[in-house]
């Protein structure tokens, strides 16, 4: 009798430790702990059996508005060349505010002020390169615009660290407040509450180039070769050096399948922008607007992924009790997380003055804040906190632009786009909540 008791606490003891093991697997990405290909396909399909989707979602919805649209819109025009540059150019703004909501949601804390300290940005900077009044270089009008940007970060940041404040009333507070700083800044000079960047000034034309211009065919491919080359020489010898050294590592065929992946999409992006897409005359050649929102999106990634701040970060957004224990300077982080939020939305508003040729005070920037929070919570950021990454920034801004741009050309109603957007976000939160409550139910019935 003892002796079957041993045997059947032994056969718990090794389902319970399996069982264990399973869930430890679940919960580390399949990259890391794969040491073949074929380990890392199954530990991805049980990743997403147990609710942990990543980008999926997100890239089926793109996938299948694209194919709707494609199929609706007149004489195919979604999809043709001209569309597709014009689409990146519409979504570019919600990508850049999306990335800068990541910010504040990844902390569990949200920003409602994006769009209007954005749009204070845009607006000081268009302010100082008038040629007829201030006349600032363009290169420090960006810098004023950005730095501006920050210290509005740095003060709303420290009235939640500081003071213990609610984000979302210190942040609707700034929503009102920037708007009406906007509009005061609009009136400055002989300018009538309109700024335009239509002009034979070098300092307009390098603003209205943000959006606007185009790098030249030729070496927008030399452009892409030596980008797509520098990336796939970091991730070979970032992940040999971290198997030389017996730390754990992606397969090398995965890392191999990443630098393909990444060669074929810059392929792709270079041959459909270098395809002349005017209806007259010549435009062709990749716009600077991909290359910007292209580096603030691996500026932002390496921040977040590859150091200490970004750890942390990703620690307070998870469970800020166990960050504060473990050491972290909660006050801080967060703080500089809303200096980042502002900045990032300071880059947008000189994109959106890109995109309009200019700014005045029809600009509506509330509404551009529902699509930054849409645009990264459709992506895949959690507005629980602690998940997300400035790609899913990209997706969701992509989706959001799809979807405007796809109505605009059949000629619906704006109402109809803010009901599709609205489904769309509420499809998403729903996902994020259904995920982690699988998640969750999952580990605990294991364990």
């Amino acid at each position: 009798m003892a002796r079957a008791e041993v045997a059947a606490d032994q056969l718990d003891a090794n389902v319970n430790a399996e069982a264990a093991a399973e869930a430890a697997a679940l919960e580390l990405p399949p990259g890391i702990v794969a040491q073949t290909l074929g380990e890392y396909l199954r530990g991805s399909f049980a990743r997403i059996k147990s609710g942990q989707s990543g980008v999926l979602p997100v890239i089926l919805g793109l996938l299948i508005i694209t194919a709707i649209f494609g199929a609706i819109s007149p004489r195919n025009v979604f999809l043709s060349p001209g569309n597709i540059v014009n689409l990146f150019q519409q979504s570019a703004v919600f990508m850049v505010l999306a990335m800068a909501e990541g910010f504040a949601l990844l902390l569990g804390e949200i920003d409602l002020s994006v769009g209007y300290v954005g749009a204070v940005g845009g607006v000081i900077a268009v302010q100082l390169v008038q040629p007829t009044t201030t006349h600032w270089p363009w290169w420090a009008a960006i810098v004023a615009a950005l730095l501006c940007c920050a210290l509005i970060g740095a003060l709303q940041g420290s009235l939640i660290t500081v003071l213990r404040l609610p984000s979302f009333v210190v942040t609707l507070s700034g929503l009102l407040i920037f708007n009406g700083v906007m509009l005061i800044l609009l009136l400055l000079g002989p300018f009538s509450g309109i700024l335009s960047l239509v002009g034979q000034g070098p300092d307009l034309q390098v603003l209205y180039n943000l959006m606007w211009g185009t790098i030249d065919p030729v070496v927008s491919w030399i452009a892409m070769a030596v980008v797509v080359a520098v990336l796939a020489l970091i991730l070979w010898l970032g992940d040999s050096r971290r198997r030389r050294s017996g730390l754990v590592a992606p397969p090398a065929s995965l890392t191999i399948i990443k630098i393909a992946m990444i060669a074929a999409v810059g392929i792709v992006v270079v041959a459909i922008c270098d395809i002349n897409r005017a209806n007259t005359g010549t435009l062709e050649g990749v716009p600077y607007v991909i290359p910007i929102v292209l580096a603030v999106l691996g500026a932002w990634t390496v921040l977040l992924q590859q150091t200490k701040f970004g750890r942390y970060v990703y620690a307070i957004g998870g469970n800020p009790e166990a960050a504060r224990r473990a050491g972290i300077n909660l006050r801080s982080v967060r703080t500089w997380a809303f200096v980042l939020c502002s900045f990032t939305a300071g880059i947008a508003g000189l994109l959106y003055a890109s995109l309009l040729s200019g700014v005045s005070n029809n600009f509506s920037g509330g509404q551009y804040v529902l699509y930054a929070v849409a645009a990264a919570v459709i992506g895949g950021t959690s507005l629980f906190g602690g998940r997300g990454k400035p790609l899913h920034g990209v997706l969701g801004g992509l989706v959001i632009g799809a979807i405007y741009n796809g109505m605009y050309l059949m000629d619906y109603p704006v109402q109809w786009e803010f009901i599709v957007t609205g489904v769309v976000l509420m499809l998403a939160v729903t996902i994020d909540s259904l995920s982690r409550r699988g998640a969750t139910s999952g580990s605990v019935a294991r364990v």
